[in-house]
């Protein structure tokens, strides 16, 4: 008799335990999180939606022309749209390469106008005449070039963003634009003078080491 409970005690003991293990071993099932599945797609299109496709600052001229209701967006010429965009900045970094590269046809002008000058500063009879012609003819091909330099970035659709804060290459070019643009200003009303007062040549070629200098550091800032 006591071997027969023992063996039921027993029997009934491993009947519990399989069943313990039984219900550990049963992996639970997982329900996926579908409503924060379609609030995180719907972040994301929302995110994407709301990016601006203009940035908040731009040139006077630039907003003249790209601006919300600029004359190429009130013609219908250049549609605000994401597509449109794609295409503006595409057209964009076209005229900012051409902006470089009139840039350094503007330098290599400076360079042969500088030796010009300080030739003609000592230079009498016909070499005076024939030095002063061609100081002249360079200095309206440099004005030319330097407009056309100047009007391929002032008139260059505008970024996407604006500019990142803190110093960099691309401010001290924007600054440095500043300087050399008065320069020139400065060394042609002074160029104009010249017949009827001598006595501003000196100005006038400080101005226009000046000028060279800011303009030639511009070209060197961009690149770093």
């Amino acid at each position: 008799m006591k071997k027969f409970l023992l063996l039921f005690l027993l029997f009934c003991g491993l009947r519990a335990v399989a069943q313990d293990s039984s219900q550990v071993s049963r992996p639970a099932s997982v329900v996926p999180d579908t409503a924060s599945a379609d609030k995180l797609l719907a972040d994301l299109v929302d995110s994407a939606a709301a990016q601006p496709l203009l940035p908040s600052k731009m040139l006077f001229t630039q907003r003249i022309f790209w601006g919300p209701k600029g004359l190429l967006r009130s013609m219908n010429i250049a549609p605000l749209t994401p597509e449109g965009r794609e295409k503006e900045l595409k057209v964009r970094r076209s005229m900012l390469v051409a902006h470089q590269v009139m840039g350094f046809v503007t330098l290599a002008g400076f360079v042969v106008q500088g030796i010009l000058g300080a030739k003609l500063y000592n230079a009498q009879g016909d070499s005076y005449r024939r030095l002063r012609e061609a100081h002249e003819t360079t200095a309206t091909l440099i004005n030319i070039s330097y407009g056309a330099t100047a009007l391929l970035s002032l008139t260059a659709p505008p970024k996407m963003l604006a500019n990142r804060k803190g110093f960099s290459g691309l401010k001290l070019h924007k600054y440095l634009a500043l300087v050399h643009l008065t320069g020139m200003v400065a060394t042609n009303v002074l160029a104009g003078m010249l017949d009827h007062n001598p006595s501003v040549k000196p100005y006038h070629r400080a101005v226009a080491y000046t000028t060279f200098g800011a303009f030639a550091t511009s070209i060197i800032a961009i690149k770093f």
